[in-house]
């Protein structure tokens, strides 16, 4: 039996330095519950001089990845570089050499990820991605294994810690998106280009990869719906916290039927009592619903080096032990279904619609015709005077699919006294 689990490491950014920072703090016990020792053998770097937030020996850096791909050494190999190219390519390398992967790259998964498993499992090795989802919270190898007994029916969740501090901020404090998002800028939380985060694409790639485990097919992220945070104001968040609700930036996927699914991400307004809307800061909550274990949730910090790190160590001491044990390749891709992506014209909630109207009589009644018209009916309605003698209207409405709603948005906005629709969200109970 092997005595010494040897790493070769791509990437000592946030993630990377939390990785070997944890290997370095809690080495002893680590390797006694693996049962070999570990050893890093290189770890490839842009720049040999950066400054780093973990301390190295400078032997081991190098800035040539081909000395930690074809090392002939190295059992395992961890790509912490982030993005698709040309961290594709090293995988494929890597697998190629024989070598098991450890990642926390949720983009590659999420565009990539089929592929690559079937390679790892056509030569029977390791491919594991806890890291690429919910930071240190354990999601996808409960989703595999505890829970790989049921037939996952929903997932929903908060995936991306960024949005998550940004719409905290703003509910308890007033504070205006652009003022909130500089701040998170300032303290780590949001890079110098946030896009992916508060477009959202950071979460489509999180639920496009949960969704796959869950109802066991391939996922097209191009297909999931996404919706990100830059038009909700400060104003929606007042006006959903009067009507008891809280504005969450959600992943949403539900199956539908035997051969559908439905994968959406988009800010939402829960009520203020469920979990998910007490979830703050840069903290992830995720809920999985089975068939057999019904609900259960999944919290913790989403982000950040030591919580990610601490997701790619599992993974690492997980590969380690499967290594030993000649059991290598035990979970292979599982997306052997095909089921199809539903449009969103089908997603059946509730909405809430915020729009300006000339304040004059009738009004209320031209408009919720227009709704009717569209088999959109209404749960509750407030007016609010507003500037220059019009009103501000805040609708909700009964459950009903998506493409009767913006049908009937459409018609409301050519209507004489509509001055404009301020933004319509969905309303998850």
């Amino acid at each position: 039996m092997k005595d010494t689990i040897r790493i070769g490491i791509l990437g000592l950014g946030v993630v990377g330095s939390g990785t070997v920072a944890l290997l370095q703090k809690n080495r002893v016990s680590i390797e006694k519950k693996i049962g070999a020792k570990i050893e890093i053998t290189k770890i490839a770097v842009r720049d040999l001089n950066k400054k780093r937030l973990v301390t190295v020996d400078r032997g081991l850096l190098t800035n040539h990845c081909e000395e930690v791909l074809d090392n002939p050494e190295n059992d395992l190999i961890c790509e912490l570089i982030g993005g698709v190219s040309p961290a594709k390519d090293y995988v494929l390398h890597a697998l190629r050499n024989g070598k098991h992967v450890v990642t926390a790259n949720k983009e590659l998964i999420a565009k990539e990820g089929h592929d690559l498993l079937h390679e790892a499992m056509r030569r029977r090795l390791d491919f594991q991605f806890e890291g690429s989802v919910g930071g240190g919270i354990p999601i996808i190898q409960p989703m595999k294994n505890a829970l790989g007994g049921n037939e996952i029916q929903e997932i929903m969740g908060i995936v991306n810690g960024t949005t998550n501090y940004i719409l905290t901020r703003m509910t308890h404090e007033g504070a205006e998106f652009n003022d909130v998002l500089e701040d998170a800028k300032a303290k780590g939380y949001a890079e110098t280009d946030p896009s992916s985060d508060i477009e959202g694409y950071d979460a489509q790639y999180k639920i496009a990869i949960l969704s796959s485990i869950a109802f066991t097919s391939q996922v097209n992220v191009n297909d999931v719906y996404v919706e990100g945070i830059t038009h909700i104001t400060r104003r929606d968040i007042q006006c959903a916290q009067e009507l008891g609700y809280t504005i969450k930036l959600l992943g949403i996927a539900n199956r539908i039927g035997e051969d559908q699914m439905q994968v959406r991400v988009h800010p939402t307004l829960l009520p203020s009592e469920h979990p998910l809307a007490s979830t703050n800061d840069v903290y992830n909550a995720i809920f999985v619903r089975g068939d057999a274990v019904g609900d259960v949730m999944f919290y913790g910090r989403g982000a950040g080096m030591m919580p990610t790190g601490s997701a790619v160590v599992g993974d690492i001491m997980d590969v380690g032990r499967n290594i030993l044990f000649g059991s290598t390749g035990r979970i292979s891709c599982t997306c052997f279904q095909q089921r199809r992506m539903a449009s969103m014209d089908l997603v059946e909630t509730k909405y809430y619609i915020r729009m300006i109207v000339i304040d004059r009589p009738k009004v209320l009644a031209a408009i919720a015709g227009v709704l009717g018209d569209h088999q959109v009916s209404i749960e509750s309605v407030v007016q609010k005077a507003h500037l220059n003698d019009n009103a501000e209207i805040i609708w909700v409405t009964h459950k009903t699919k998506e493409k009767n709603l913006r049908s009937a948005l459409e018609s409301i906005r050519e209507l004489s006294v509509v001055l404009s629709i301020e933004n319509f969200l969905r309303v998850e109970e």
